[in-house]
């Protein structure tokens, strides 16, 4: 942990020192006008964030995706398109979409959970559905929604010993998680224009088994999903 927050340290350092010798390239004027404009854009700041979680290593789909979309819009302030260049960035998105589903790794077993097995795989792509998950040694999983989305039920479940991962990615679309209150979750996902919470209110009384733990990790991007007691 004291790793992770030194390392973000010399990363924000490092940002801010570029962010400073830019400042001082633009007052003596040592840039293009045009470069000027290109870098101190929403376009330029979408890359600089997006090249932010890819040096920090926190999520590199988030980074990638950031900065696609600021290289997407700042390339016609660079070259000269003859034609309308925004045209194209819906079926650019949807084409992105479709590679992002063939070449995502699914590591994880794509057999129903409801029947006892331990990983999920739920893919809600313009839909979704409701699941109930029993298993007793849940081991967590992947859960894509895109323009649409799942509810997904654990309170019939109980967590493996150990650091269990659920990976999310949502796209226009988003899941609902209903999960004990007395589930040890941690929530490490990169939001772009959407969010995921933790809407669990937990009892004064009660005790968390800190051995067994659901890291909820991913993207959510225009959307996003919340984490819901009962």
């Amino acid at each position: 942990m004291d790793e992770l927050k030194n390392n973000r340290r010399a990363i924000i350092g490092i940002l801010l020192i570029c962010a400073g010798l830019l400042l001082i390239a633009v007052n003596l004027n040592w840039l293009p006008w045009n470069l000027k404009g290109t870098l101190f854009s929403w376009q330029g700041l979408v890359i600089l964030i997006g090249l932010f979680f890819l040096i920090s290593r926190e999520n590199r789909l988030a980074g990638f995706i950031l900065i696609g979309i600021g290289v997407f819009f700042v390339i016609p302030r660079i070259w000269d398109i003859p034609f309308d260049w925004h045209r194209v960035f819906w079926p650019a998105v949807f084409v992105a979409i479709g590679l992002l589903l063939l070449t995502r790794k699914w590591g994880y077993s794509r057999l129903p959970v409801e029947n006892g097995i331990d990983f999920i795989d739920d893919n809600a792509i313009f839909g979704g559905g409701d699941k109930v998950i029993t298993s007793q040694n849940f081991r967590g999983g992947k859960l894509t929604a895109i323009f649409g989305g799942s509810k997904i039920d654990f309170r019939s479940a109980n967590l493996a010993k150990g650091r269990n991962v659920l990976d999310v990615f949502f796209m226009f679309g988003g899941t609902k998680l209903i999960v004990p209150t007395n589930w040890d979750v941690r929530i490490e996902v990169s939001s772009i224009f959407g969010g995921f919470s933790d809407k669990r209110r937990t009892r004064p009384d009660e005790v968390r088994d800190p051995s067994r733990e659901l890291v909820v990790k991913g993207v959510t991007m225009f959307g996003g999903g919340d984490i819901e007691g009962f």
